[in-house]
């Protein structure tokens, strides 16, 4: 059954649901032993129609009826129709490219976080510097009322591993954003820094990358991440940082 289900739900992720609900229907008409011609014919790509031959073969391999399989790949396409509506993930990626892949820049997506968010931001880094347009969005963000919230790494004169006080030059850049800091450390995070760099609004929608908050990171160095709309990973990330806050493991500074 399991080899079943998996032929179900690599089907149902290769075709549209209007294409699904047509096999459906064939099905409910087809016998397992005569339904390779009658189901291949209704798919038009190579990799498509090899989908449907596993399909067929795993059908023939059990006892479920014609009207079940039928009821199962219905069942299948709409859970995933619904699963993609409510979330979707995009590569995000800064550096050197190729013709063969395509994906959005650090900037762009970090922007868009930014300028989704209608009541909550939160952004972590450990690094900030030489970032104008994150800047200017994020006293867009405060100006329309969004509480603007950011983790940065302290200076080595207030606990924390770099020259700069990144903290302090963001309070002058983005007077109105709440700045926390990582300065009460336990046992088993002695010497530890924050590394995370992720961006969230509003629960819904979130960037993860290894870029930090630099000019160099938004247009010359390597840098790879996901951004993230809908979906359950936005809200626990917006709820994990908010319990690092609520329970003073990070505190404003």
């Amino acid at each position: 059954m399991d080899v079943l289900l998996d032929a179900i739900a690599a089907l149902v992720s290769l075709v549209s649901p209007e294409k699904v609900q047509a096999i459906a229907a064939r099905v409910r008409r087809t016998e397992a032993n005569k339904a390779a011609n009658a189901l291949t014919s209704m798919v038009g790509t190579p990799v498509a129609t090899g989908v449907v031959e596993q399909l067929v073969d795993a059908w023939r391999s059990t006892t479920v009826s014609a009207d079940e399989l039928a009821s199962m790949l219905l069942a299948a396409s709409h859970v995933f129709a619904k699963a993609s509506s409510e979330q979707s993930t995009e590569l995000v990626w800064t550096g050197p490219t190729t013709p063969f892949v395509s994906a959005r820049r650090t900037e762009q997506a970090l922007l868009q976080v930014i300028n989704a968010a209608r009541s909550t931001l939160f952004i972590t880094s450990f690094v900030a510097y030489d970032i104008s347009s994150i800047v200017r969005a994020l006293n867009a963000a405060r100006a329309r009322g969004v509480d603007v919230s950011m983790l940065l790494e302290s200076s080595l004169d207030h606990g924390g591993s770099i020259n700069i006080d990144i903290i302090g030059k963001m309070r002058a850049l983005v007077p109105q954003a709440q700045l926390y800091a990582w300065r009460d450390k336990a046992d088993a995070f002695a010497d530890g820094r924050v590394h995370a760099k992720v961006a969230v609004a509003d629960g819904n929608t979130c960037f993860i990358t290894s870029a930090n908050l630099t000019g160099y990171a938004m247009e010359r160095n390597m840098e790879a991440g996901v951004l993230i709309l809908g979906g359950h990973v936005p809200r626990l990330l917006n709820d994990h940082l908010r319990s690092l806050v609520d329970t003073r493991i990070v505190t404003l500074v």
